[in-house]
């Protein structure tokens, strides 16, 4: 191996069922750096992390270690461990019924001559490896009286504790405030300046610019580039990550919609936040208008969603809906108030499989109507011809189960589940992911349809592209905190600087 490096892999490969995870995959981390790997939602960055840590078993490929001869095959996180590598992921697997100490040596604790627990001898080692971290707690107390990112720092103590060379850091920050993510930062550069190799996986831009050395993006499962991270502008960061060139910029040819903005309002947040993924923010749309949500993902697209919808409820903040005031605890409100929500996870919070196309269509418009005023069956039956007509459902039946259906007509019937309610306020979370580009582009003109029939929509996608077809304007998240809107001069490069952070990428 080269000088001063710790780790190294080499051209690794992974198959999943009918999907190449990993194709062919490098990267080098370096004694004593911290260094970010970065990638959208489906780059590869976990499926490498496991290939590392061996929880997957990698068909091509080698990784090497710094002291040991040959290449390295791990198992299991044991033998991971064993040579070096430790992994602390962002819901802590720990015991926080244990104290700190017990915690630290779980699986390891020292023993007397008589073969028990030397608990006194525990506590003084695990204080001493607190206090050399600069970790400021009382080892006896247990674990669950600490907050959540003293709690990762224990977990880091433990790893570095057990000789490691490499440590993972898998979203440690997530659900940390800004105050503890700069503790925690403390603790990864005093572990940096002992040498320790630490891969930072992290989708807060900030944060990379804030305390990494060095940036590897993948993308669709392959290896992108490693760069220096004075030499990756934000801006050029998130081309990289979404495969798009600010150089050769395609023009996109908007579908024409009218001037919104002086219809009536349809929806007001003003100051809606929820505890520890959205910051507060305020959101108007009009009657009539498609709002965009851009930004990478984890930046809180999803999460400023939820919060109007009540899937997650507001923690600050008030929400007008058609000039009133209302206060939304549950998503039943939000429906109440003439709301749908079709969420991102389709398969997770959207279809239920074992049902058929036709209960899958009437379950909102039901769920409205109460358990006391039942649909009868030839209503549903009605209703559910209506919309696989109307968004041409490809099933052999309605009384076909969804889950034998292709992903992009279960999208279709969870958005027939939504009209179905005569929505006047739509809620749109990657619609068209996972789906074909035909049905694509015919969820992106219903979409402008449905707005020119005044329902106001709010749409979020990884695609900007898409966006800019069906959106008049664009809210720009970033880290969890609403940073902007763009309207007049929409286009590719100015929503990718603004998901950057400032119109000329600075870092």
């Amino acid at each position: 191996m080269e000088e001063n490096v710790v780790l190294t892999a080499r051209g690794i490969t992974m198959t999943f069922p009918g999907v190449k995870a990993l194709e062919d995959v490098d990267f080098t981390l370096r004694k004593g750096e911290i260094h970010a790997l970065m990638g959208e939602n489906g780059a590869g960055k976990s499926t490498l992390i496991k290939c590392l840590t061996g929880i997957n078993d990698f068909e091509a490929g080698e990784i090497r270690l710094d002291g040991i001869d040959g290449p390295v095959k791990n198992h299991s996180t044991r033998d991971a461990q064993n040579v070096g590598i430790s992994t602390v992921y962002q819901e802590v697997n720990l015991c926080p019924n244990l104290s700190v100490a017990e915690n630290l040596f779980i699986g390891r604790e020292p023993l007397t001559k008589l073969h028990t627990i030397d608990r006194k001898s525990y506590n003084v080692r695990s204080q001493k490896i607190m206090d050399d971290l600069g970790i400021s707690v009382d080892v006896t107390q247990n674990l669950e009286n600490y907050s959540l990112a003293i709690q990762q720092m224990v977990a880091i103590a433990r790893a570095v504790d057990m000789d490691c060379k490499v440590l993972i850091l898998d979203e440690p920050t997530s659900s940390l405030d800004d105050e503890e993510v700069e503790k925690l930062f403390v603790l990864m550069r005093r572990l940096k300046d002992q040498g320790v190799g630490i891969i930072f996986v992290t989708h807060f831009l900030e944060q990379v610019y804030a305390v990494c050395d060095r940036i590897t993006v993948l993308r669709d499962g392959r290896f992108v580039g490693e760069y220096p991270i004075a030499e990756l502008p934000r801006v050029k960061l998130v081309a990289a990550m979404m495969g798009k060139d600010l150089d050769d910029l395609a023009e996109i040819q908007k579908d024409s919609l009218e001037n919104v903005q002086n219809n009536p309002m349809e929806i007001s947040a003003k100051g809606i936040s929820h505890a520890g993924t959205v910051k507060p923010f305020d959101l108007d749309i009009h009657k009539g208008e498609v709002v965009g949500v851009a930004g990478l993902l984890g930046s809180g697209r999803s999460e400023l969603a939820r919060a109007i919808y009540g899937a997650d409820k507001a923690s600050t903040g008030t929400l007008e809906v058609d000039g009133k005031q209302v206060k939304i605890n549950q998503p039943i409100d939000a429906m109440n108030l003439g709301m749908g929500m079709l969420p991102d996870d389709r398969k997770a919070e959207g279809i239920i499989g074992d049902l058929s196309v036709r209960e899958n269509i009437i379950l909102a418009m039901q769920a409205k109507r109460g358990i006391f005023r039942l649909l009868s069956r030839a209503k549903q039956e009605e209703i559910a011809d209506e919309y696989i007509k109307l968004l041409q459902i490809k099933t052999a039946s309605k009384e076909t189960l969804i889950k034998q259906l292709s992903g992009g007509n279960q999208q279709k019937v969870i958005l027939a589940r939504w009209l179905a309610t005569n929505p006047d306020f739509l809620i749109l979370d990657e619609p068209t992911r996972g789906i074909d580009v035909g049905t694509k582009s015919e969820i992106q003109k219903l979409v402008v349809k449905l707005a020119g029939e005044g329902k106001s929509i709010l749409f979020i996608s990884s695609e900007i592209t898409e966006m800019l077809r069906t959106c008049n304007r664009m809210a720009i998240m970033r880290d969890g905190e609403k940073v902007g809107e763009l309207d007049h001069e929409l286009s590719q490069e100015s929503v990718m600087k603004a998901i950057a952070g400032g119109e000329g990428g600075e870092n």
